[in-house]
């Protein structure tokens, strides 16, 4: 913050063309770069490195996404797709076992629509 308001202060003190607060300004944002560089590098190697995503609870967590339900929109229309959305929240199950019981698409249909990978990576249609 400090390195900030020195630059800042430096710009308005500046004159035109003849700036001679530019070598306070170039030396405290590159100072602060330099901070920001060793925070990121710092993070990265004592929080981030060596996390690992469980990859089947990520999918379950998708798959328990009420938001897969605007996928169904063109097909069942809104007013169904929010009735199965008040469904599931009150029985805690799932969008894909909500329409199942319902039985609104056939399984190969639903399988098709709500392919996570399908939905989550563009021209992936495998």
């Amino acid at each position: 913050m400090g390195n900030d308001l020195a630059i800042t202060q430096a710009v308005q003190a500046g004159q035109l063309e003849l700036n001679v607060m530019m070598p306070l300004m170039a030396f405290d944002l590159l100072f602060s770069i330099e901070i920001l560089k060793n925070g990121v590098s710092a993070f990265t190697e004592r929080c981030v490195k060596g996390i690992m995503a469980d990859a089947d609870k990520c999918r379950a967590y998708a798959e328990m996404s009420m938001s897969l339900v605007t996928v169904l929109n063109p097909i069942i229309g809104y007013a169904k797709a929010a009735e199965i959305v008040k469904e599931a929240l009150a029985s805690g199950k799932s969008i894909v076992e909500t329409i199942k019981a319902k039985k609104i698409l056939s399984d190969e249909k639903l399988k098709e629509l709500l392919d996570l990978r399908k939905l989550t990576e563009p021209g992936v249609h495998k």
